[in-house]
């Protein structure tokens, strides 16, 4: 059936439209397609890439222009120009930012609405400190700071230490439910829950795991998490796309409950094609020489710690370039809100 003519707003008659403004009303059928668009939706994401290349330099300046203590958190923001520069925004639910912490450093202790985490790009000797539990940086491990959490960051090392914020904050702020609370240094606890809930498929006995917490573990090794990857990749079956998830490990749920993480290996060569989904998706490589990534009619070349996010509703294709060695991946996208409001859908 063909999709009907709106009448338009300039159909109508000023003294009218004045009359509805004064009462605070507006008529929805000129606007009823942009909000109900025929068929898919139409995002205002678009397929965007990020150079770690290009970025690193323009980071490690606003180490020298701004001091910590005048930042708080020292990030360049990793903007999507469809949804304009000015709401730092990567999709309509995440937000992206690179994070340079320089050696003697330590951004405040704080809390807030929206869930992170962190991957780590680059260097060695830098720390958060999540409700007491000190999660040691190195690249490729992935930290949580779910919502309302305190978390602070310090550097013991000598090097710089850089990683990719991901949080939610596009939605919680959007909600009108974004904001944070300061607070001081915090006393560091005994003990990580990575150590307590790793390998052996075992978990602790409730009584010894980490109490009065939803998020037994805060810290997801990248070593760990490699291997175990590099395992699924030589599983007899041959499983096209090498993937695992990001898990609370007490209830098999996703780590945090808006966005989430996944970790993705291409075997040497190895194109692999994911399928269209709703949700929108960021890549970031890990490790490896890079990955060439399609979507639609767009086309980016990804070398090492390079990000990208492409919206919804449309096929990714990635290409290992390494004819000898594979490629490694991080991905968040935003699977669980849509699983959660019923909006999920996968093409196959």
């Amino acid at each position: 059936m063909q999709d009907v003519d709106l009448g338009r707003l300039e159909d109508l008659p000023k003294e009218y439209l004045d009359e509805l403004t004064q009462q605070n009303l507006v008529p929805l059928w000129p606007s009823l397609r942009g909000v109900l668009p025929p068929t898919k939706p139409k995002p205002l994401t678009r397929p965007t890439s990020w150079s770690y290349e290009s970025i690193r330099p323009l980071l490690l300046k606003a180490g020298d222009l701004t001091p910590i203590e005048k930042a708080e958190r020292r990030v360049l923001v990793l903007a999507n120009p469809g949804h304009g520069l000015q709401k730092m925004q990567a999709s309509s639910a995440i937000y992206l930012g690179m994070q340079l912490l320089l050696p003697g450093e330590w951004a405040p202790s704080h809390r807030h609405t929206p869930n992170a985490v962190r991957m780590i790009v680059e260097g060695e000797g830098a720390y958060t400190t999540v409700e007491g539990e000190k999660c040691l940086m190195s690249r490729g491990d992935l930290i949580l700071t779910p919502t309302g959490l305190w978390h602070e960051h310090g550097h013991d090392g000598q090097d710089p230490v850089i990683w990719l914020d991901v949080l939610d904050l596009p939605l919680v702020y959007y909600m009108e439910a974004s904001y944070h609370v300061n607070g001081g240094r915090q006393e560091v606890l005994a003990g990580e829950g990575a150590q307590k809930h790793s390998g052996a498929n075992v978990l602790p006995t409730p009584f010894f795991a980490r109490s009065n917490s939803a998020y037994p573990v805060l810290r997801y090794p990248w070593v760990d998490v490699k291997k175990a990857l590099i395992a699924l990749s030589q599983d007899p079956s041959e499983v096209e796309a090498v993937q695992i998830t990001y898990i609370n490990p007490s209830n098999g749920q996703d780590a945090e409950n808006i966005l989430g993480f996944y970790a993705l290996m291409l075997r040497p060569a190895q194109t692999l094609r994911l399928p269209a989904r709703s949700p929108a998706c960021v890549f970031h490589v890990i490790e490896g020489d890079g990955v060439h990534l399609s979507f639609e009619d767009h086309a980016f070349d990804l070398k090492c710690a390079d990000t990208a996010c492409v919206p919804g509703y449309g096929a990714t294709v990635l290409k290992n370039h390494s004819s000898s060695s594979p490629v490694f991946l991080f991905m968040a996208d935003e699977s669980p809100l849509h699983r959660k409001l019923g909006l999920y859908e996968n093409w196959g």
